[in-house]
């Protein structure tokens, strides 16, 4: 696996030394951002541009979301994460799951609730947690609907209603007080998971604020047994471990116990989503007390003398002077930048060992089932099928290519190919006993690779993952306890 360079740990504690002082706003009590003044909004307005003639700096930097540009390791490009220079083993890997029919790169704020609808992973047994983080009528709904929101047909009932009430996509109301302007957390699932963590809540810094806001979002969750609600898994921490920790215990608890069973392994697989919250705050940036706003929102002058937040949420590399230049200086930038480059180089690289080996143990596993090892046996493979492909994910789904915590991500991946190699060596002491190939089954591994990677239509990638030597499989019953 790669390994990061000794150059690199030094400049992550460079990195905590040097942005301890970033974020300096820690008042209890914030001022009203409008200077004591309202807006003479309503406090439910959602439309974007509402804003638009009170604050058009701030609105004009928003539209900059528009702009499309594809980089080395994300952009913000509608590019499928199935292409050959990203990801192409997804449609096994998820395969069973909607992610292995469309799974794109994401793109910038003011596409979300575009791609919310055009995305084939809605079906018409999608359901409204669906819709949350995608427009700003979300709030407003809740509000009206209460928990009957969470698990409402997405198509026929919450697509609907937040046309009629003229949804924009993530926009101003979602982050601001319309009357006020005033910092808000408006998804209630962050607070009670930051509640169940034990964090108190009373009296938010603005710089707490600066980091909640975005966190509402910006993270990893799942949808409650129950009711299909928004449901984080931060009891236990938010590091992978703690996670995993939870999906297998409160989690199972309360009724939930995977996203969907894998159609080449037959395991329950956990998917995540999208943990930038929980990555940057175990990070060394976040444990320093930077906020998401101090690196993705720097303050910039738009019109030769004004001091706005960009609402142009990129990668703090396109704006460095501004994002990285204020806690480290501008002379050494560039330098700063090759930095950056080599941890997402190694990154990248480790990340796709994981996936490749985490692909590998579902085909072994399948065999395992077709070969009649023991239900015990597969059940363990299993299980170390699951936690790879979880601790693969965790960092896979994570869009900072590493950098929001380096040596965490590293750590996991490293995690999730031992777990892999166990479901492996496992499955190669059993398959043995039943006089299976292994040179043979190797070869028809990288021959279903191959074949799912040359199909042109993404659609139909997921179809090549199971065949005649590798059926698709069913979820193996566990074998009942000895009494």
């Amino acid at each position: 696996m790669a390994r990061i360079k000794f150059g690199v740990y030094l400049l992550l504690l460079a990195l905590v030394l040097a942005v301890s002082g970033c974020s300096n706003q820690t008042s209890k009590k914030t001022a009203s951002a409008t200077g004591g003044k309202t807006t003479g909004l309503s406090a439910d307005e959602i439309s974007n541009e509402a804003f638009k003639d009170l604050f058009p700096l701030q609105y004009n930097s928003y539209l900059k979301n528009k702009k499309m540009e594809d980089t080395k390791y994300g952009g913000s490009v509608k590019r499928s994460k199935y292409d050959p220079d990203k990801e192409p083993l997804l449609p096994i890997l998820f395969n069973g799951y909607g992610f292995a029919t469309e799974y794109n790169e994401d793109r910038g704020h003011v596409y979300a609730l575009d791609d919310i609808r055009d995305v084939k992973r809605i079906t018409d047994k999608s359901v409204g947690s669906c819709y949350t983080c995608k427009s700003t009528a979300v709030p407003k709904m809740i509000k009206e609907m209460g928990d009957g929101y969470w698990g409402a047909n997405f198509n026929k009932d919450i697509w609907p209603k937040g046309e009629k009430m003229g949804h924009s996509p993530i926009g101003c109301s979602d982050c601001h007080d319309p009357k006020t302007m005033d910092l808000r957390v408006t998804r209630p699932s962050f607070y009670k998971a930051l509640k169940a963590k034990g964090v108190n809540l009373s009296n938010p810094t603005k710089n707490e604020l600066r980091s909640y806001v975005c966190g509402q979002c910006h993270v990893e969750y799942y949808f409650a047994a129950s009711n299909s609600e928004v449901t984080f898994p931060w009891t236990n921490g938010f590091k992978p471990e703690e996670m995993y920790e939870y999906y297998n215990t409160i989690a199972k608890k309360n009724g939930f116990e995977k996203d969907w069973i894998s159609n080449v392994s037959g395991t329950p697989v956990l998917k995540a989503q999208h943990p930038e919250y929980e990555t940057h705050m175990s990070g060394p940036h976040g444990k320093a007390g930077v906020s998401c706003a101090d690196c993705h929102m720097p303050y910039e002058r738009v019109d030769g003398k004004r001091k706005i937040s960009s609402h142009w949420w990129t990668s703090p590399l396109k704006t460095m002077q501004t994002s990285c230049g204020q806690c480290h200086g501008d002379r050494d930038l560039d330098k700063l930048k090759e930095r950056v480059m080599e941890i997402e180089d190694t990154h990248i690289n480790a990340l796709h060992e994981a996936e490749n080996v985490s692909t590998s143990s579902h085909y072994y596993v399948n065999k395992m089932i077709t070969s009649g090892v023991s239900k015990e046996k597969i059940n363990q493979a299993q299980e170390f099928v699951r936690k790879g492909q979880w601790y693969w994910d965790i960092v896979a789904a994570e869009n900072s290519a590493g950098f929001h915590n380096p040596q965490g991500s590293m750590d996991s991946l490293r995690v999730s190919i031992e777990e892999s190699n166990k479901a492996i060596r496992l499955a190669t002491e059993e398959l043995v006993k039943k006089g299976v190939s292994i040179e043979e089954l190797n070869k028809e591994i990288e021959k279903v690779k191959k074949s799912v990677a040359a199909e042109k239509v993404n659609e139909k990638k997921k179809d090549h993952a199971v065949n005649n030597y590798f059926p698709a499989q069913a979820p193996v019953v566990p074998t009942p306890p000895k009494k």
